[in-house]
C-alpha cells in the first residue's frame, strides 16, 4: 500500500532549503519514493483550525511504495547527512498518510 510524506516548511533561508530539497531528489529514487508536490503557490481554501490560522507555507508531498520504504529513507545515512539543511533552512512539520490500494 502506498504511504504519502506531508511535509509543511516555513522557509527561513531560501538558499539552505532548496539545498535539501536538492539533496533529497538524489535519494529518493534509491527507496522507491517520488515527489508529487514540490513547492510551488500554496492556496487557503478553508482557515477552519483556530490556532493555526495562518497562511500555509511550501507543502512537499512524497509517495513510498510503503512505510518501510519511507522509513527506510528517512534513516539512512545520506538522508541524515542532508536533514541539518532542512532544519537550519526552514521550520518544518510532516505527516504520514497511508494511502489506498486502487
Amino acid at each position: 500500500m502506498p504511504v504519502y510524506m506531508v511535509m509543511e516548511a516555513r522557509v527561513k533561508d531560501h538558499t539552505t532549503y532548496s539545498r535539501y530539497i536538492d539533496g533529497l531528489s538524489s535519494i529518493l529514487a534509491d527507496f522507491g519514493g517520488r515527489y508529487l508536490v514540490r513547492g510551488g503557490r500554496t492556496v487557503l481554501l478553508n482557515a477552519g483550525l483556530k490556532p493555526e490560522r495562518r497562511q500555509p507555507g511550501q507543502f512537499v508531498i512524497l509517495e513510498f511504495p510503503s512505510e518501510v520504504d519511507l522509513r527506510r529513507c528517512l534513516t539512512s545515512h545520506r538522508y541524515r547527512e542532508i536533514m541539518p539543511l532542512c532544519n537550519e533552512g526552514a521550520e518544518t512539520r510532516a505527516f504520514l498518510l497511508k494511502g489506498e490500494t486502487p
